[in-house]
């Protein structure tokens, strides 16, 4: 059995009942439900749709997200979430490249490491390198004016953290950004590279060894040990290249407004949902989110 949810930006949500249920007629699928009026909606078939990239394309065009999944053990018992542009709107290194002066040079390597273009831990330690001399109070002066967190973060770790689920953030980018945003959203773990600094200014450089995708792998692999747990008990969610051995990994595997080349890889892929959406495909509906 399969289970078949179909996703709206909350913001404007446009699902109209006609057309989930002229899905659900064409693929002779079960009793819908209704987890959102609106903006999120679901329903069993009894197997994997032949067409269901085809729709999926057609459903892009108007908005819709479209994630076909087991029904078995669809909820999960971790989760396991990249930072930047994923549960932050951001990209903590750009911001600290725009307060240095070097904005444009280093957004240009960022994009093209997260597309994978470029070797994650080369294109790390260039960036960084180009921070070099930045006043270290700088970072307190962008998390408070530049970073902003993800619609339906919190409600995310809140909900499963309340059915006794563990929450880990996995981050490339640094422990002083992750730290705060681990604390905002109520994260139990948080993981990613230490900047150095010296005398009160940056080095250029980060400590050894570098966290890249096999960190978040690593971190897969030996929080769900200690836990007890199974991958397959994992959600992750991530947007770049480097969070593809991850993804891979868990139970389910969400790109989140991913790069093109990253959610080619990924059978579950979020464009038009924001983190709420990792609910939905676990089957919370929105009455039973918690928001604090």
């Amino acid at each position: 059995m399969f289970i078949a949810t179909l996703l709206t930006d909350p913001n404007a949500p446009s699902l109209e009942p006609s057309l989930v249920d002229t899905l659900r007629n064409a693929w002779g699928g079960d009793e819908i439900r209704w987890l959102s009026p609106g903006e999120a909606a679901e329903f069993a078939v009894a197997t994997l749709p032949s067409n269901r990239w085809d729709v999926w394309a057609d459903l892009q065009r108007l908005g819709v997200d479209l994630v076909v999944q087991p029904a078995e053990g669809r909820r999960k018992r971790m989760l396991l979430a990249d930072m930047d542009s994923t549960m932050i709107q951001q990209e903590c290194i750009d911001e600290l490249a725009d307060e240095a002066g070097v904005g444009d040079r280093v957004k240009d390597i960022t994009a093209r490491a997260m597309n994978g273009e470029l070797d994650f831990e080369g294109a790390l330690t260039e960036r960084v390198g180009l921070l070099a001399g930045l006043d270290e109070a700088v970072i307190d002066k962008v998390l408070q004016d530049r970073i902003t967190l993800m619609p339906g973060g919190k409600a995310l770790v809140a909900t499963m953290r309340a059915q006794g689920g563990f929450a880990a953030l996995v981050s490339g980018g640094f422990t002083a950004f992750t730290a705060r945003v681990a604390a905002l959203l109520g994260f139990d773990e948080n993981r990613a590279n230490t900047l150095l600094a010296e005398n009160g200014k940056l080095t250029g450089d980060v400590l050894r060894p570098i966290l890249g995708r096999q960190a978040k792998v690593d971190a897969l692999e030996q929080i769900t040990a200690r836990l007890g747990l199974s991958e397959a008990d994992v959600i992750a969610v991530g947007d770049g290249a480097n969070d593809l051995g991850m993804l891979g990994r868990a139970g389910t595997g969400v790109a989140l407004h991913a790069k093109p080349s990253v959610a080619e890889q990924c059978d579950v892929r979020v464009n038009h949902g924001d983190l709420s959406a990792l609910l939905f495909l676990q089957g919370y509906a929105r009455s039973e989110f918690l928001d604090p």
